[in-house]
């Protein structure tokens, strides 16, 4: 498990050690806080993140070959609920 300024999540695959905390935290904006998962890939040098729900979330595979660069780097978190 990882904490971020954003919450804290499971790293389910982190593919050529793409994720990097900082550049997370930079880059996260407040609308991808509905999704359990984030997908986060370089494409010319520049994080994407792109969100998906418990419902969609069998589609990153598909996410990973159709809109990204082949072979680039990406990451998948899955998000860890707080318990109170």
């Amino acid at each position: 498990m990882i904490e971020t300024e954003h919450g804290n999540f499971n790293v389910v695959k982190d593919y050529k050690e793409a994720l990097e905390i900082k550049a997370f935290n930079e880059r996260y904006v407040s609308y991808l806080d509905r999704y359990a998962y984030i997908v986060g890939d370089y494409a010319a040098d520049m994080l994407r993140l792109k969100g998906f729900t418990k419902d969609n979330y069998k589609t990153i595979a598909d996410y990973l070959m159709e809109s990204c660069t082949p072979n680039a780097p990406y990451f998948v978190l899955q998000r860890v609920k707080k318990n109170n």
